[in-house]
């Protein structure tokens, strides 16, 4: 039987937070009840370190994660989402934080993977690390009081390829001239989401 997986309620024990003091890449990823972001709940959030550190943070309603909080907006780590609009943008609306600096690797696979429109997780885990991910329990009930270890190891399964593939992607952009240009979408990143949140649509159409 597989060991359980470090999940932890409410919010990071302190020596779970300080055991990421000398990390400087995070990947990290959420779960939530639906993808509206005024009525839907964030449920979970999953993080991992470059030296293979995992945490699974259970939000609970009417709490703050403080030492989470700090960890994500931390200057010096930098967090890695797959499309971390998204993410970037629920935990600013809950919480009125900025995440940053990020990556992105759905940004990143866009803009140097050119060949293919396939720029999901699924689809880089299995072009970049070889593994092939299973997505069954995307879509089970996150808010729940008691989430099952199979739903745990699919949390964990988002964020444990992220570091690898944003290292690959990294070298891709770099090789074609446009590690600049991506860095400037990220940076831009905490802007885009403050648009979302206010529900600012088609800013930059005619």
């Amino acid at each position: 039987m597989a060991e359980p997986l470090p999940l932890y309620r409410g919010d990071l024990p302190a020596e779970i937070a300080a055991a990421y003091a000398n990390s400087t890449q995070i990947a990290v990823d959420t779960e939530t009840t639906g993808l509206n972001m005024w009525r839907d709940r964030l449920c979970l959030v999953q993080l991992t370190d470059e030296h293979g550190q995992l945490s699974l943070v259970q939000i609970l309603p009417g709490t703050r994660p403080d030492r989470l909080l700090d960890l994500l907006t931390d200057p010096g780590k930098l967090k890695i989402f797959h499309f971390a609009r998204f993410d970037v943008t629920r935990i600013k609306q809950i919480y009125g934080v900025t995440v940053a600096p990020i990556f992105c690797t759905k940004i990143a696979s866009k803009m140097c993977r050119t060949s293919t429109d396939r720029h999901g997780l699924k689809d880089l885990v299995q072009n970049i690390v070889g593994v092939s991910l299973d997505k069954e329990k995307q879509t089970s009930d996150w808010g729940a009081d008691t989430l099952s270890p199979e739903q745990l190891h699919y949390a964990a399964s988002d964020v444990l390829y992220l570091i690898a593939i944003k290292e690959t992607l990294t070298e891709m952009l770099k090789r074609e001239g446009r590690l600049e240009m991506a860095e400037s979408c990220f940076n831009f990143m905490a802007t885009l989401a403050e648009f979302d949140r206010l529900g600012w649509e088609g800013i930059f159409e005619h």
